[in-house]
């Protein structure tokens, strides 16, 4: 993703962490691809107790950060901090910060416009709808509460009207445009809504998955920021590779090709957190020695000596520093925990 990205998208471990004990795991949605006869290598990957411990203080700090009004900021940190706290268990009313989940999502209930842009009064794109909305899927497909469900409904009805005739989207909820970072955005929230049970057409999915794939770039097996414009980069290319998984419509040797131009370009610090959001999840579905490799990596780095500062927080002004600490706290908690599964979307 390397584009002018506002924010994105998602994750957790096959045992609890000792603190959120009263939300269990949903039951893992094998997600099937036609394409690939291949079993997905075991996932021998676990969140060790120092990894818990330094993701119990970050969430500690992100309990503080928390404002009044339930949010972290706009409704796109919000998601994407709502997603670090549910990532390790703790859903509305559930878990020792269930309370604090529960404010954050009715903050993100109130954000809703009549026609379902999730913006509210601070403002903000398509980029913050989608995070908005995918938050919103994960928290009805874990509690099928039926205000959550209203809200999100009419949120995922907004991005299939406002899918364009390329079969993307961009900046503007209306049907103009496309970019393969906010087109990827909505896809994230429309496979959370299908799998938590509401309805999106296979047309809509289908034509959003056609778009993506025409932002590949051939040569070198990235991801580009539109299909005739822009050169392949790594966020943009993890987060491809990480939505065709989820959704299941690849072909293995397209996604090889990407995971090695991802390994040979390295990171991008332009979009650190935010690729890495992504690269997380799509090496997990990718498993194996190469996701066992890569958690390692960002383990290590995250819990280097003095990284994670003495309140909690992860904070690097080099990168990304536009977006704040909950932003990058939230998103290096998701790294970590990936091997959770709580979350119904990044269920294998």
């Amino acid at each position: 993703m390397m584009r002018r990205f506002l924010l994105a998208a998602v994750f957790a471990t096959l045992f609890a962490v000792p603190s959120a004990t009263s939300a269990q795991p949903p039951k893992s949605d094998t997600k099937t691809d036609p394409k690939v006869e291949s079993k997905v290598p075991e996932d021998k990957v676990k969140m060790d107790p120092e990894t818990k411990a330094a993701v119990e203080k970050a969430l500690k700090f992100l309990a503080k950060e928390q404002a009044a009004d339930g949010s972290w900021g706009n409704t796109a940190i919000t998601g994407f901090t709502l997603l670090a706290f549910m990532a390790n268990g703790h859903a509305p009313n559930q878990g020792d910060y269930g309370k604090v989940v529960a404010a954050g999502v009715r903050y993100l209930l109130a954000q809703a416009r009549e026609d379902g842009y999730l913006v509210g009064a601070r403002g903000g794109n398509m980029y913050c709808h989608g995070m908005a909305a995918l938050a919103l899927t994960q928290v009805y497909g874990m509690t099928g509460d039926d205000d959550v469900k209203k809200v999100t409904k009419k949120a995922i009805d907004l991005i299939i009207k406002t899918q364009n005739n390329e079969g993307g989207w961009r900046y503007d909820p209306s049907p103009t445009g496309a970019d393969i970072s906010v087109t990827i955005m909505q896809v994230m929230a429309l496979r959370g809504a299908k799998d938590a049970g509401l309805q999106v057409p296979d047309k809509t999915m289908a034509d959003s998955i056609k778009y993506i794939n025409k932002c590949r770039d051939k040569i070198t097996g990235g991801y580009k920021y539109q299909p005739y414009g822009g050169a392949a980069g790594y966020a943009r290319t993890a987060a491809g590779v990480c939505v065709l998984q989820l959704c299941g419509e690849y072909e293995a040797e397209d996604i090889k090709k990407a995971v090695e131009f991802m390994e040979r370009v390295g990171e991008d610090r332009g979009h650190y957190w935010y690729g890495h959001y992504y690269a997380a999840h799509a090496m997990n579905q990718v498993g194996g020695e190469m996701w066992e490799k890569y958690y390692k990596k960002m383990r290590d780095k995250l819990l280097a000596p003095n990284y994670q500062l003495a309140n909690g927080s992860w904070y690097d002004p080099r990168l990304e520093a536009a977006y704040g600490a909950s932003y990058q706290t939230s998103i290096a908690v998701l790294i970590l925990s990936v091997p959770t599964h709580y979350l119904p979307i990044y269920q294998k």
